[in-house]
């Protein structure tokens, strides 16, 4: 798992440590801002919302990917 999270560090390197649900939607592959919004109103990753506007964590993403592998 060690080198999941360096594989992420990698892919996420431009990104700011704290992202936008544009960018983390990018940051998961292209999905819909819909789906974006989906998975965090599930609580799917921890995040920070503040007024109407969601901020997420950087390593959040990733953990949430790798709990994704985890399952296979």
């Amino acid at each position: 798992m060690g080198s999941q999270n360096s594989m992420y560090q990698m892919m996420f390197r431009t990104f700011p440590d704290v992202v936008n649900i544009d960018q983390m939607c990018e940051m998961l592959g292209g999905i819909s801002r819909k789906t974006g919004y989906r998975i965090l109103q599930g609580n799917k990753i921890k995040h920070i919302r503040a007024g109407r506007a969601y901020r997420i964590p950087k390593i959040h993403i990733m953990t949430y990917l790798n709990v994704g592998e985890e399952g296979k």
